[in-house]
């Protein structure tokens, strides 16, 4: 798996802004939002279930995600919680 250093590096390579990594509490649910940016994310540690429209997946370390901006979607993490490394465009 890459640094932290590297994801940021080839997400500014890719166009985005900025990168930050984030921290979920064991079992905290997320409900249906939006973004005002584009995101590509990979997840680190722990355990996550993104729904957007119909689909649900679930995430472990090393399984990345995208959503466009404005996309509506929801959060589930797992009983340790999870962190993700986010890249983040525009908004």
């Amino acid at each position: 798996m890459m640094t932290f250093a590297e994801f940021e590096a080839a997400s500014r390579a890719q166009g985005f802004d900025t990168a930050l990594e984030r921290h979920w509490d064991p079992l905290t649910v997320v409900p249906t939002h939006t973004h005002p940016f584009d995101a590509s994310a990979v997840v680190t540690r722990g355990e996550m279930w993104l729904t957007v429209g119909e689909s649900t997946r679930h995430l472990r370390p090393g399984d990345r995600f995208e959503l466009a901006r404005e996309v509506p979607h929801a959060e589930r993490y797992g009983e340790q919680g999870a962190s993700y490394w986010v890249a983040r465009r525009g908004g």
